[in-house]
């Protein structure tokens, strides 16, 4: 992307076809689903979307063109994710944990890996395919590389050799995606596990691909505040085996999971700078035709144009900071780790506070349900907290990064890469490992 920030003829074409996908397709199904009570119904309200989203190749968009995939670029794959997320952000986080299960294959799997389900999901046309992301875990996950084999990950997948194949004993909280349309399961479920219960994060850590209809697996649907229209559930594990040919990244699962990370950042980011935008064209809109009361619309107050000028150069430089991450991110093969983690946290925290000023223009309006302030004020609250959390998890990584001696205030405006290593994790964790 060149320096100037213009958008490419092919930039815009997407751009212009996801904002008429999200007003036509997208708007009256997530309107509909989000006022669901039963969080699976409000989930599967969504198929039909997610059909025709496969038919123009989104969920598919961001894998290699060589597995079949559009081999769109990172900032690509945000010019559609920031049309769709001002509408609901909650459908494009089942497109972007598509991503988060199957990029760990691209990076870490094997060949025939790759070929079977990052293929498979690229030959979906009919919008079937689901992949799960399963990291998350009651007790917390943001101290996944703590040196203790008490803490972090407990997921723990113990190694038959006798039959070729891990057992997998424990539960997870909050993965997306990986209960499936019918809590079947999603069609593979990429899950950090313990493969070494004797050491740390750093160690002993792993992934296995665990396929639909794996008996031992169970699923609970989680009922959310926000983000209605993508699925989260417990997942319980209770003697589930999976062949040794599902593994991938042998103690290396603490590199995958802030790699994944980095990867998401970008697009969970833009996703809030999509939120705010959505609250922020109510706002503005408001503004020029409510008078509160005077004789002319509150736009011509003072108080009101300085918000509206505040809230419209946060949103703004939030969206180029996305942008700026995910070129990184593109152009240094993955490597964004700290500046990615800024962005997360940058642009999470910041878009609650113009969603909460785009309030403050409508006035007590904004609490009518029939007005959209309140759903956005609900969507807004979960970007600090989900996609590895903005209090421990991103600003982790991106400190690690920062204490390493190549790293330099010019890293980033330089285009400089600089390899994550697991001497870059830790920070922020007790050292205790008893």
């Amino acid at each position: 992307m060149a320096i100037d920030f213009e958008l490419t003829a092919d930039q815009k074409k997407i751009k212009d076809q996801a904002r008429e996908f999200a007003q036509e397709v997208l708007r009256p199904v997530a309107d509909r689903a989000d006022a669901l009570p039963d969080p699976q119904e409000a989930f599967r309200a969504t198929k039909p979307v997610y059909e025709q989203a496969a038919a123009l190749g989104y969920p598919a968009m961001f894998l290699p063109a060589e597995y079949g995939g559009g081999g769109a670029s990172t900032v690509d794959f945000l010019v559609a994710i920031e049309e769709l997320c001002a509408v609901d952000p909650g459908f494009p986080t089942t497109l972007l944990v598509n991503g988060l299960a199957l990029m760990p294959v691209l990076h870490w799997g094997t060949e025939a890996q790759r070929e079977r389900w990052i293929g498979a999901a690229a030959a979906d046309v009919r919008g079937d395919f689901l992949a799960g992301w399963v990291v998350s875990e009651r007790g917390g996950t943001a101290n996944f590389d703590h040196p203790s084999p008490q803490a972090g990950i407990q997921l723990v997948a113990d190694h038959d050799r006798a039959r070729g194949e891990y057992v997998l004993h424990g539960e997870k909280h909050w993965p997306c995606n990986a209960g499936g349309w019918d809590l079947g399961g999603a069609d593979v479920n990429l899950c950090v596990v313990r493969t070494d219960r004797r050491a740390g994060g750093r160690e002993a850590l792993s992934a296995v691909l665990v396929e639909r209809g794996t008996p031992g697996v169970r699923y609970e649907v989680i009922d959310k505040m926000a983000h209605r229209t993508c699925q989260n559930v417990t997942m319980t594990f209770r003697g589930a085996r999976v062949p040794e040919e599902n593994l991938l990244a042998p103690g290396d699962g603490d590199l995958l999971v802030n790699r994944n990370f980095t990867w998401s950042a970008p697009i969970a980011s833009m996703a809030a700078v999509a939120v705010a935008r959505g609250a922020y064209d109510f706002a503005l809109k408001w503004a020029r035709t409510y008078t509160g009361g005077g004789s002319g619309p509150i736009i011509e107050h003072q108080a009101v144009g300085h918000l509206l000028t505040e809230i419209a150069a946060r949103i703004e430089a939030g969206r180029y900071l996305c942008w700026k991450a995910a070129h990184y991110l593109d152009a240094t093969d993955g490597e964004a780790h700290a500046l990615a983690g800024m962005n997360k946290t940058f642009c999470g925290d910041l878009m609650q506070s113009v969603v909460v000023d785009c309030m403050r223009i409508v006035g007590v309006n904004a609490l009518d349900r029939k007005f959209p302030m309140a759903r956005y004020y609900r969507e807004a609250m979960v970007f600090p907290l989900y996609d590895a959390g903005n209090l421990a998890m991103q600003r982790r990584r991106a400190w690690g990064v920062m204490a390493d001696a190549a790293f330099t205030p010019d890293t980033f405006v330089d285009g400089e890469r600089i390899p994550f290593t697991k001497a870059m994790e830790g920070y922020g964790v007790t050292s205790e490992t008893g």
